[in-house]
């Protein structure tokens, strides 16, 4: 089972969005995306966006068993009581669902934002690498 930690971050509410995926083998090796999503996202948007990057990331790799570990405690419910109560983020969670399905295992967890500061770092990154390429 691999560690995979996601973060969603957006620059304004709603703005610039990134998300950051920090992926944690048992042996001790790492990897790290940055990825720009949007020119227009709410932050709970972003949130899902960036847990369904990361279960597309753990299936290309051939990764079958995923703890993917979140501070959004809006993504962590939704996707342990496959529910949300909001519209615009049903769609998003049925394709988190759906992707889910695709593993042997996958369970979410929330943890609290300082122990998620590595996927948050490549969040902010992703919006910013995006707002200086664009100068």
């Amino acid at each position: 089972m691999i560690d995979v930690f996601v973060d969603g971050a957006s620059a304004g509410d709603p703005g610039p969005s990134g998300a950051g995926i920090f992926i944690k083998h048992s042996n001790g090796t790492v990897e790290t995306y940055s990825v720009y999503l949007s020119d227009f996202d709410h932050n709970h948007t972003a949130e899902f966006k960036a847990s369904i990057k990361a279960l597309n990331i753990c299936l290309e790799k051939g990764y079958k068993s995923v703890a993917l570990k979140t501070d959004s405690q809006l993504v962590d419910d939704a996707f342990n009581r496959r529910f949300v109560k909001k519209q615009t983020y049903k769609p998003l969670l049925n394709q988190l669902l759906q992707l889910a399905a695709d593993f042997d295992l996958v369970f979410m967890k929330w943890i609290p934002g300082k122990a998620n500061n590595q996927a948050d770092y490549l969040a902010k990154q992703a919006i910013h690498q995006r707002s200086d390429g664009e100068d």
